[in-house]
C-alpha cells in the first residue's frame, strides 16, 4: 500500500498547497449521494487488498479501495457475512455489474434491509487508518471492540462522506451467516403493517428484515433452525419460496426491487425520492405518492413531488428527519433546503471543529455532507 499511499499523500500536499479541492472517488457509484460533487478526483482504488483476516476473531482489515464483491467472497468461503448488508449500486465503469469499495461503503454508512435487527455500518467499525487534509496518516481504534482507544473518531468518520479524509484501511467485525432463513407475506394495510412490526418488535422473535409497499407486508426470519421454525408458526403469513425470497431481498439491498425502478421513473419527470428517518412507532405520515416501509417501520421511502419545506415539516412532526436520495436536479429539488437536513446547535459547531482539526484548508469533498464543510 506504501507507493499507493506515498502517491494520495503527494496529491494532498499539493492541492493543500495550492489551496485547491480534491474529490474522493472509489468506483464512483454512489455519486449521485449528497450534494455536488467538487473538486479534482482523486482515485483512491490503488489502496486494494485485504490485510488480515481472522475468522475465528470475526475480525477482518480492509484496505479503503477493495471492492466489497471481493471482500464477500472471501467471507463466504467461511461462512461469514456483512451482517448490515450494504447496497452495492451499478458499478458505472463495468455496465451490468454492481461496485463500490469498503472505503466508500464506510464513507456514505449505508445500510441495508437488516438495518434495524443486526446494526449500521458504524457499528462494526472497529477501527481505521485516515489520511487527514493535513497529509497525516493517523490510526485510530483497533481490531477488537474492547480496544477502544479512539474508537469515537472511527464511528465519526462513518458516513461523514469523505470531508474529514481518505479511509485508507478499515478492521471490520463480520458475523457467522444465519444457519436459516424464511420469509413470510401478510396482505395488509400500512397502519396494520406498522402495528404488526410493533408487535413483533416486542416479541423474542428472530424478526431480520420486514419491508412493506402497496398492500404487502415481507418479513425475514433468520437464526437457529429451531427458533425460525417456532416463529413462523407463531407469526403466520404465506410462506415464500427461497429462491424468490433471496432474489426480492438481494433487490431491496441492491435498491433494484420494482419500487425503486419505479422511483427512478418518476425521477425523470420531476419527483423526487425521499428518505425518512423517523421512530418506528410513528404513525402513517400524510404525504402524497408511492411509499415503501423498511427497517421496522423507522426508514420511510417516499416518491413524491411535494415541497422539500413540506416533506421536512412531515418529518420533523414525527420526530425524525429527511433526506433528498435522489433526483433529477437536487438543487431544483431541495428548493436551497439542502440534501440532508440541516444541523442544530451544537452540532453545527462540532461539524465545523472536526472540519477544522482533520481538514482545516477545505481539502476533502468541499460542501458534499453540508455546505461549509
Amino acid at each position: 500500500m506504501s507507493k499507493a499511499l506515498d502517491s494520495l499523500i503527494e496529491r494532498v500536499r499539493v492541492a493543500r498547497e495550492a489551496r485547491g479541492s480534491l474529490a474522493i472517488r472509489g468506483t464512483g457509484t454512489k455519486s449521485f449521494y449528497g450534494e455536488p460533487i467538487q473538486g479534482q478526483l482523486l482515485d483512491v482504488r490503488g489502496l486494494t487488498g485485504i490485510t488480515r483476516y481472522e475468522p475465528s476473531e470475526l475480525v477482518m482489515t480492509v484496505r479503503g479501495g477493495t471492492p466489497i464483491a471481493e471482500v464477500e467472497a472471501e467471507l463466504a468461503r467461511r461462512n461469514q457475512y456483512l451482517a448490515f448488508e450494504p447496497p452495492r449500486y451499478p458499478d458505472t465503469e463495468r455496465p451490468g455489474q454492481r461496485g463500490g469499495t469498503i472505503g466508500g461503503m464506510v464513507a456514505t454508512g449505508l445500510s441495508g434491509p437488516s438495518r434495524a435487527a443486526m446494526g449500521s455500518v458504524r457499528d462494526y467499525v472497529l477501527g481505521m487508518t485516515l489520511l487527514t487534509g493535513k497529509a497525516e496518516v493517523l490510526t485510530f481504534g483497533g481490531q477488537v471492540m474492547k480496544n477502544v482507544a479512539g474508537y469515537d473518531v472511527s464511528r465519526m468518520v462513518t458516513g461523514s462522506l469523505g470531508i474529514l479524509g481518505v479511509i485508507c484501511e478499515v478492521s471490520l467485525k463480520v458475523m457467522p451467516t444465519p444457519s436459516y432463513t424464511s420469509t413470510l407475506r401478510f396482505d395488509c394495510s400500512e397502519g396494520e403493517a406498522l402495528d404488526l412490526m410493533q408487535r413483533w418488535a416486542g416479541q423474542p422473535l428472530p424478526v431480520n428484515a420486514t419491508a412493506w409497499w402497496q398492500g404487502a407486508l415481507v418479513v425475514r426470519l433468520s437464526g437457529a433452525t429451531t427458533a425460525v421454525a417456532a416463529a413462523n408458526q407463531k407469526m403466520g403469513g404465506e410462506p415464500i419460496d427461497n429462491a424468490l425470497a433471496q432474489r426480492f431481498w438481494l433487490g431491496m439491498r441492491d435498491q433494484t426491487d420494482d419500487f425503486f425502478v419505479e422511483a427512478r421513473r418518476a425521477l425523470a419527470d420531476g419527483a423526487a425520492l425521499w428518505r425518512l428517518s423517523v421512530p418506528s412507532g410513528a404513525p402513517p405520515l400524510p404525504l402524497p405518492g408511492d411509499q415503501l416501509i423498511d427497517w421496522g417501520g423507522a426508514q420511510r421511502w417516499w416518491v413524491t413531488r411535494e415541497p422539500a419545506a413540506r416533506v421536512r415539516q412531515i418529518a420533523t412532526q414525527a420526530g425524525g428527519h429527511a433526506t433528498l436520495f435522489r433526483a433529477r436536479d437536487k438543487t431544483a429539488s431541495s428548493n436551497g433546503l439542502g440534501v440532508f437536513a440541516p444541523l442544530k446547535p451544537p452540532l453545527d459547531r462540532i461539524h465545523q471543529e472536526l472540519k477544522q482539526a482533520f481538514d482545516p484548508d477545505g481539502v476533502f469533498n468541499p460542501g458534499r455532507l453540508y455546505p461549509g464543510l
